[in-house]
């Protein structure tokens, strides 16, 4: 057998730039934006100094702090850019500061400190891409876009849209607020209010994206449920009446508990029912509940994070499986599914009324969701579907769903999984 050649430099590089790109591209575009003032340019620089990494890594060697590389490379572009507008001829006094500011250490820390008001750029940069110059689907898009750092492809199956229609919302909606000159920074009071609930949507959605990832040969992105997190957090502070910030925090916290005990030590995923719940952090499991205390305190009607907050709740206080209140969970399935309309809701609620009532009565929902336009390549419908034929014995309808879904998914563990599900029902 011929043995596995080890990888080239120029190997090495394309892999440590893709990693660092997945975990610091959000940051290097937030410092970019404050800098050039437009999520646009600044997008492009980060991608100029990705370039120039890929170009240089292969020949001078993978430097010590790749992130803290790029930032750099990416700063001096942005001045490059400045310059080349005259703008420092134009507006010296202006830019004085900013291009003292760039030209620090590049090695000091990417993490801005939060020592004023607000003193971190992700934010300002979630704020900026949720101004109301742009429509609510385009805001979530390309905050996706900049601060989840996912392809156009991902963010449609998330979406569950067409890759070109979010392409054009994307380009449109960088154009719309270079051209309406929207500042970088987290505005106050009334307007703050009015952005919220678009931010936290997509503060939302990055953690979904964190805990199961779209794509990739990993079940998640632990540093995009993070920086999801540390977001939620930061809200809760600003807006500390607001029950579905609250709300959202508990959901999170709760949530990101379970994510020791989702895989295997090989990264194989593990279902809710077979997880190791001593693996859970209760310490986080603690904070969710208290943060969905202080949501319910503030409001007399749950809203949609308050609800999956309760609903994760209720698996979070099972000590095992078997003591989960799926009856409650289906109470509250239907409260959310009233709430938003929502046909993924919907699936969900399915799953629950199957845990308390039997694979038949979940099946029934199941089956008037398979026509549901928006769910046609949705792989969950078709493994929730697989999962409760298999459990009314219709074990060979169940492996053509199982092998449906497989195909229709991205992330290779959950793939695996599906396919080893399939097969165990052709023993």
């Amino acid at each position: 057998m011929v043995p596995a050649q080890p990888p080239s430099a120029s190997e090495k590089a394309r892999t440590t730039v893709e990693t660092v790109w997945r975990m610091e591209s959000a940051k290097l575009i937030a410092a970019l934006t404050r800098l050039v003032h437009d999520v646009g340019v600044a997008e492009d620089l980060a991608q100029d100094a990705m370039v120039a990494a890929l170009e240089k890594w292969p020949r001078s060697g993978i430097p010590d702090n790749p992130a803290a590389w790029l930032m750099a490379a990416a700063k001096h572009r942005a001045l490059d850019f400045l310059r080349r507008d005259r703008m420092i001829d134009r507006k010296h006094a202006e830019l004085a500061p900013i291009i003292a500011e760039a030209q620090e250490d590049p090695v000091t820390s990417l993490d801005a400190s939060i020592d004023d008001d607000i003193g971190d750029d992700l934010l300002r940069l979630v704020f900026m891409t949720c101004h109301p110059v742009l429509p609510t689907d385009a805001r979530v898009a390309l905050t996706l876009r900049l601060l989840g750092g996912l392809t156009t492809q991902e963010i449609a199956r998330a979406f569950l849209a067409a890759e070109p229609t979010i392409a054009q919302r994307i380009v449109r909606a960088k154009k719309t607020l270079a051209d309406a000159r929207v500042p970088f920074e987290v505005p106050r009071a009334d307007e703050r209010d009015a952005r919220l609930a678009s931010v936290l949507e997509v503060v939302y959605l990055i953690f979904n994206e964190g805990y199961t990832a779209t794509a990739g040969d990993d079940l998640m992105r632990p540093s995009l449920c993070e920086d999801a997190l540390r977001l939620g957090r930061i809200l809760a502070g600003l807006a500390p009446n607001d029950a579905e910030v609250h709300g959202l925090v508990a959901l999170m916290e709760i949530q990101a508990s379970r994510s020791r005990a989702r895989t295997t030590s090989t990264g194989h995923p593990v279902l809710l029912p077979d997880q190791d719940r001593s693996r859970w952090d209760y310490l986080l499991i603690r904070r969710g509940l208290a943060s969905l205390e202080r949501a319910d305190s503030l409001g007399s009607v749950r809203g949609p994070y308050a609800l999956q907050a309760a609903i994760a709740a209720c698996h979070a206080r099972a000590r095992t499986a078997d003591e989960t209140d799926w009856g409650r969970i289906a109470g509250l399935y239907q409260e959310l599914a009233a709430v938003t309309g929502s046909p993924v809701v919907e699936l969900n609620r399915a799953v629950a009324v199957s845990m308390a009532a039997g694979p038949e009565a979940g099946l029934e929902i199941v089956d008037r969701l398979v026509s549901h336009r928006a769910l046609e390549s949705y792989h969950l419908l078709f493994s929730v579907r697989g999962d409760l034929l298999a459990r009314v014995g219709r074990h060979d309808e169940a492996r053509n769903d199982l092998e449906r879904a497989a195909s229709l998914t991205r992330n290779m563990r959950e793939r695996d999984l599906l396919i080893e599900r399939a097969r165990s029902l052709a023993d």
